[in-house]
């Protein structure tokens, strides 16, 4: 018999066709793909991927439906129907997957939604969830070094910042501090970093890019932000962070170590009330961008927006505490 994976999508060869369906061949007596989940033109022969489940009869049944989550994954689901015995969740498949009351950390109320991981019931064999995450992801051995870039999922908030799972297998903390934006429970953050690696194999992580990768980016912004906004902009050390991430959309640390990194560069000339662009040539990256060269001359006067607060000199060297 041909090894099915369960919960899986599975590249099966169409075995042959019956009124309400086609049979794919399993190596036995077939897994059926119902009708209504029949793709249009599909012949006896053709080989399609399909995900596999057990159906409310507890036999296998194929679908070309893709649901939230596929067994390993962690995924936030809604919570659609309560029993005694559990819950039961929305998983984007015509049944739904249950969680057990022993799989739960307290009751899950209907309408609620919850992270939780599908994994393969060892006594029935189905797919089934459980909210207890901690026991499926682990820091003992890891798998990620400092500086790794790596892919987050939002597990809960705490105190200090959020928890969040590192891809899929370890566990991490974003400060509070470094978030300039809303997160939500379950949401992924595909572009994430190892800050640092503390006692205990705890991992520090970082959103976004980091390093001179992230600062390209970031001198970018400056950059096109200038030439769109006069070659001026009334932003300093003392600018409040609010005020530099609702304009600029990074943090005030990030901004004031691009903006003394654009100094050195001679991108850019930096002013009591702010900043201003020095004259530039453009010429293209390999990639497309603009990229400035500058010119040996005088800026010229320009207008101005509306400055945030009140100007101060800016010392694109001290120390940044914020």
């Amino acid at each position: 018999m041909s090894t099915i994976n369960v919960g899986q999508f599975n590249l099966m060869r169409v075995d042959r066709k019956v009124d309400f369906g086609f049979y794919m061949d399993d190596g036995g007596e077939g897994i059926l793909l119902p009708k209504r989940f029949v793709p249009s033109g599909l012949q006896v022969g053709d080989t399609i991927s399909v995900f596999v489940y057990h159906d409310s009869d507890n036999r296998l049944i194929a679908t070309t439906q893709e649901p939230f989550a596929v067994v390993g994954d962690i995924a936030a689901l809604k919570v659609v129907a309560v029993t005694q015995q559990g819950a039961f969740m929305d998983w984007g498949l015509m049944k739904d997957i249950f969680v057990p009351v022993s799989q739960q950390l307290s009751t899950m109320r209907l309408g609620g939604k919850y992270l939780v991981k599908l994994y393969i019931d060892a006594q029935t064999g189905r797919v089934a969830a459980t909210e207890k995450i901690d026991k499926q992801i682990s820091n003992e051995f890891l798998t990620v070094k400092e500086g790794d870039k790596v892919k987050i999922q939002v597990y809960r908030e705490s105190e200090i910042g959020y928890v969040v799972i590192v891809n899929q297998v370890h566990q991490g903390l974003v400060y509070k501090n470094e978030v300039f934006t809303h997160l939500h429970i379950g949401q992924f953050i595909d572009e994430a970093f190892v800050k640092k690696i503390r006692e205990a194999n705890k991992l520090d992580i970082g959103l976004g890019k980091q390093g001179v990768e992230k600062l390209n980016d970031d001198q970018s912004i400056i950059v096109k932000l200038l030439r769109s906004h006069g070659n001026f902009l009334p932003y300093h050390d003392k600018s409040s962070p609010d005020d530099i991430y609702a304009f600029f959309g990074m943090s005030k640390k990030a901004f004031k170590m691009n903006v003394g990194i654009l100094y050195k560069s001679k991108l850019i000339t930096i002013e009591p009330e702010g900043i201003r662009l020095a004259p530039v040539d453009l010429t293209k990256s390999e990639e497309g961008d603009e990229l400035p060269i500058v010119r040996n001359e005088q800026p010229k006067s320009t207008p101005r927006p509306a400055k945030p607060n009140t100007p101060t000199a800016y010392d694109a060297d001290d120390d940044i505490q914020d």
